[in-house]
């Protein structure tokens, strides 16, 4: 209980801030709806509702991404993670979101040093002949220097800022609670499926803290590239990396950005394109393991027209039957095959409620814009865009793998035509579809599967009689139970238990206030062994009581 109080103190303060931030950008009724000012005004919180006008005046998105960045690191990786969900926001917000930049001030290197000797077991000065003091960047999680090892090879030390971490998990808790709220108590939010993208925000963004996995997961998609000199990965150290530290190759290249720098060097810009399409591609088509964030600017261009990849913290995975609806997808859109269409987007999107015939009359309509088209004359961002409008406007979302794949996708065409006006993106990725369809198709694919299913049929088959077994002895013992549950109103009975559970509570606190008030002041010699007073003992237990009530009253989200 003790742990529990300490931490519901220390997360009210962080809510505290966060209703301020959110009410000084215009989002006082969002605080008020998802009863976070109830909470904050039982614990004696203070919240002042008037908002600057010229923050009101802000268009949502760009207040939205304003409040964000005022939130702290947290929360600028929040504001990132839906800048990938397309499914959710429309291009305003997600446009609005890509702003936000991982940046802050560096820390004094007095600060670094000593995280570094805590994660090498000694000082780094004994490691690296030479290490930069000054930073080459800082971001809100780690920072990165310069330094050479013993055998000259230059290096770069990614390091994470220490005592980030609970900070960070206090932050993902706050919003795990206030996810499970807006969904019970804003219905016209729930579209935005918060507890489905808090879930997957907060598994990528502990895998972002541990940079022992950005590691494993370079040298994971390095492996499929060992054969091609023309795309580079730098090489980790894995003597000096850990959960704290990330050691790496240093890439010495002309950074995505400067395209200027590209034409004085006189690369290929069109060879450039094509090769960092195609290694993009094979990720997602082939290996099924990819670079989630193909930005310039974790892009550099070495002579050869070589391209290197770094930071590998967002990483997608698609299973290979994902890869499979994938291409089906776009092989159906090219066919005419609207049914087909329809039945993967709903499948992605974990079915519909109600009728699907408006949604299918839309797709059919869509489909028909590409009818005769080649794969090759396709449009992918265009399509890919409208795609996501249908499923928007029908309420649907796609899963977080998918998510990140249609951002990936519209990433790389846009950096495909910053190099190449005329970037081809659909003809880059037809043969790689059609790999994936022949592959599907193949005799050993079917052997295969045909393998898998015939298994699971053995399985349940010969599990048959034992479960029938323990049906009829359950039925006959008088075990055997139907269960209906109607959701509401178990909804209500357990907000009517918490209520009276925390009535009964508070019943008893003020009882043990009362009675050992009366304790000190009729009898000062009542005393336990160690001259500990009952009438304090009292006190300190109606202190727990109380504050038991408030961590209650707060995970119910004031509401009850």
């Amino acid at each position: 209980m003790w742990s529990d109080a300490v931490s519901a103190v220390r997360d009210l303060g962080r809510l505290h801030d966060i209703a301020s931030v959110l009410i000084r950008y215009g989002f006082g009724d969002l605080v008020r709806r998802i009863g976070m000012a109830g909470a904050l005004e039982r614990a004696g919180k203070v919240l002042h509702w008037r908002a600057p006008d010229e923050l009101a005046q802000l268009e949502p998105p760009a207040r939205v991404r304003r409040a964000l960045e005022d939130l702290g690191p947290t929360f600028v990786k929040l504001g990132q993670i839906l800048a990938t969900r397309v499914d959710l926001f429309s291009a305003e917000w997600t446009t609005e979101f890509s702003k936000l930049q991982d940046a802050a001030p560096a820390l004094p290197y007095a600060d670094i040093h000593a995280q570094l000797t805590e994660a090498f077991g000694e000082a780094p000065e004994n490691i690296f002949p030479r290490l930069e003091t000054s930073p080459l960047a800082a971001a809100s999680l780690a920072q990165v220097h310069r330094a050479l090892l013993a055998d000259g090879t230059p290096v770069v030390l990614k390091v994470r800022r220490p005592g980030i971490r609970p900070v960070v998990e206090a932050d993902l808790r706050l919003l795990a609670r206030l996810a499970e709220i807006i969904e019970a108590d804003a219905p016209d939010l729930r579209r935005y499926r918060p507890r489905d993208v808090v879930r997957q925000f907060t598994r990528s963004l502990r895998r972002e803290m541990d940079f022992s996995a950005e590691g494993r997961s370079a040298e994971r998609i390095a492996a499929r590239f060992a054969d091609r000199p023309e795309i580079v990965l730098p090489r980790i150290h894995w003597q000096w990396t850990s959960e704290q530290v990330n050691v790496q190759d240093c890439i010495e290249g002309i950074p995505g950005r400067n395209l200027a720098a590209v034409d004085a060097t006189g690369l290929d810009r069109k060879l450039l394109a094509c090769r960092g399409a195609n290694a993009v591609l094979q990720m997602i088509l082939k290996d099924g393991f990819f670079h989630a964030d193909p930005h310039p600017g974790n892009l550099f261009y070495l002579r050869g027209n070589r391209i290197a990849f770094i930071d590998f913290g967002m990483v997608g995975r698609l299973t290979e039957e994902r890869r499979y609806q994938v291409a089906r997808l776009l092989h159906g859109l090219v066919r005419h095959e609207a049914a087909a269409v329809a039945d993967i987007l709903i499948d992605w999107s974990g079915g519909m409620e109600g009728d699907s015939a408006p949604l299918m009359d839309e797709i059919d309509a869509f489909v028909d814009q590409y009818h005769g088209v080649p794969l090759k004359a396709l449009d992918f961002s265009a399509m890919l865009s409208d795609l996501i409008t249908i499923l928007r406007d029908h309420e649907l979302a796609l899963p977080p793998d998918l998510a990140l794949l249609v951002k990936t996708f519209i990433t790389l065409e846009g950096l495909g035509r910053q190099l190449d006006p005329e970037f081809d993106m659909a003809g880059e990725a037809s043969p790689f579809l059609e790999q994936v369809l022949i592959a599907h198709a193949a005799p050993l694919a079917l052997a295969r599967r045909g393998w898998r299913t015939l298994n699971g049929a053995l399985d349940l088959i010969a599990g048959l009689p034992q479960d029938l077994r323990q049906l009829l002895r359950a039925s006959r013992t008088g075990r055997l139970k139907v269960q209906v549950e109607v959701v509401p109103l178990k909804q209500f009975g357990e907000r009517l238990d918490r209520a009276i559970s925390r009535l009964a509570l508070s019943i008893v606190t003020a009882a043990l206030i009362i009675g050992s008030a009366i304790i000190l002041t009729v009898d000062n010699d009542a005393a336990l062994p160690g001259g500990l007073s009952f009438g304090w003992l009292g006190f300190g237990a109606a202190v727990l009581g109380g504050v038991w009530v408030l961590i209650s009253i707060w995970r119910s989200g004031g509401r009850h």
